[in-house]
């Protein structure tokens, strides 16, 4: 009898090593990383303007140059004397060294330029949460944060794992959905339904 109850014991400890062992994958073969994991968090590369995107654009010592922008819809902002300029798909470094550049053309010698976002585009969130729709992007915004933004799950919603379409792919990738998993200004979310 000590000897079945040794054998269940040694069988049920190496299961559950196994079992911590194989946490960080799924059935379906995608990785997924325990929530104390630190690559659980969804990696953010440098934000990138986009359409709808507003900026404010100062230029030292000429305020007729300076003010709030929209990036339009052709990923250009319009600006005092220089027109059209690309913004969509720049970080706001590269920006500033466009618009600098631009205005180095002829119209001021040495121009100081200094850019910031003001109103990120906003992110989408759809699914089993009780109310989808768009809403505005805050910095260092997480998958549970838009949730809540969105009234919360639904019953059957499935709080383990979330899909997320940047605006610029072309398919969701699949992430845990713990307090690290981080949304980018444009994203679509995507709550799934639980199977069970």
């Amino acid at each position: 009898m000590l000897r079945v109850l040794w054998t269940a014991f040694v069988g049920l400890l190496l299961a559950m090593t196994l079992a911590s062992c194989a946490q960080g994958v799924m059935a379906s073969g995608v990785a997924v990383a325990s929530a104390d994991d630190p690559e659980v968090s969804r990696l953010i590369e440098e934000y990138r303007l986009g359409v709808a995107d507003k900026v404010r654009v100062t230029v030292f010592g000429e305020a007729a140059l300076t003010g709030e922008f929209l990036v339009g819809g052709n990923g250009k902002i319009s600006l005092p004397l220089i027109g059209e300029t690309q913004a969509s798909g720049l970080t706001i470094s590269e920006f500033q060294a466009e618009v600098a550049e631009a205005l180095r053309n002829g119209f001021i010698t040495e121009p100081r330029v200094s850019a910031e976002v003001l109103n990120y585009r906003p992110f989408y969130i759809l699914g089993e949460v009780n109310s989808p729709g768009e809403y505005p992007y805050t910095n260092s915004l997480t998958v549970l944060n838009a949730v809540a933004t969105a009234g919360g799950f639904t019953y059957r919603a499935d709080n383990r794992r979330v899909y997320i379409k940047r605006a610029d792919a072309d398919a969701e990738a699949e992430y845990p959905l713990t307090t690290a998993t981080r949304v980018a200004p444009g994203d679509t979310i995507r709550i799934r339904e639980r199977l069970f």
